[in-house]
């Protein structure tokens, strides 16, 4: 059996998201007893061992519905409807330009062509404006991301509003960048598993495991809670097309 906490896992919340799974594990009654941390992104998700795992809404809508069940949908402590989150829109303090519009010719940072929050939310925001992001360089994750831009190899990059809400509580080279903008709402990253498990009991383990979480755990997460987004929602987001 298989379990990971794979979004918001980086060594400074390695021990909240151990504790976070100790107790959806006693909640749940099964379940290995250590997250895996060696997993690889389809398959990993893919596989018919996986108990739970978060995954994002783009490859859930074009690889994963059908393979995985929606367990449920973490509601964040920051600001975002209940189940949503967003992206903001990062640059360096020293760019004079402040709207997003501006940046139609600018090359844009992005950690996969697979995500939502650093790929499709900044492609769907700029296509509302006439235009789309041709130039980019691609980073492998967030923290990599924002890191191009505060080098200069990029010059605006699109984070998923916890891991940005991490890189400010950790990583001090991020007092070099400012954030212009934040893409609309989307639904947040969700808790899934292999089917045919049954996600019914894993929804309440993880409620009761958000409910036992200390404090200081929760604020480390960003987790408030956990609420039920349909399937059909987080289908009805629009993917862009890749380059």
């Amino acid at each position: 059996m298989i379990a990971s906490l794979p979004m918001y896992d980086r060594p400074e919340t390695r021990a909240a998201n151990d504790r976070f799974w100790a107790l959806i594990r006693e909640a749940y009654g099964d379940g290995p007893q250590q997250l895996s941390r060696d997993g690889e992104g389809l398959a990993h998700w893919r596989d018919p061992d996986l108990v739970f795992s978060q995954t994002c809404g783009m490859p859930y809508r074009l690889h994963l519905q059908g393979v995985v069940s929606l367990v449920g949908t973490p509601v964040t402590t920051l600001d975002d409807p209940p189940g949503q989150y967003h992206s903001v829109l990062v640059t360096r303090a020293d760019d004079p330009r402040d709207r997003f519009e501006a940046f139609k010719t600018a090359r844009l940072a992005a950690n996969m062509d697979l995500s939502q929050s650093g790929w499709a939310a900044p492609q769907n925001m700029a296509a509302t404006h006439g235009f789309a992001f041709t130039d980019v360089v691609w980073t492998g994750a967030h923290l990599a991301s924002a890191r191009a831009v505060q080098e200069g190899r990029a010059d605006i990059a699109a984070i998923d509003v916890v891991s940005w809400t991490m890189i400010r509580r950790y990583d001090r080279w991020s007092d070099a960048l400012k954030v212009i903008d934040r893409t609309p709402p989307t639904p947040m990253l969700p808790y899934v598993t292999a089917k045919p498990r049954d996600a019914a009991p894993l929804f309440a383990a993880t409620q009761a495991a958000i409910a036992a979480l200390s404090h200081e755990d929760r604020s480390t997460l960003c987790l408030a809670g956990l609420t039920r987004i349909s399937a059909a929602d987080y289908l009805a987001v629009p993917s862009p097309g890749l380059l």
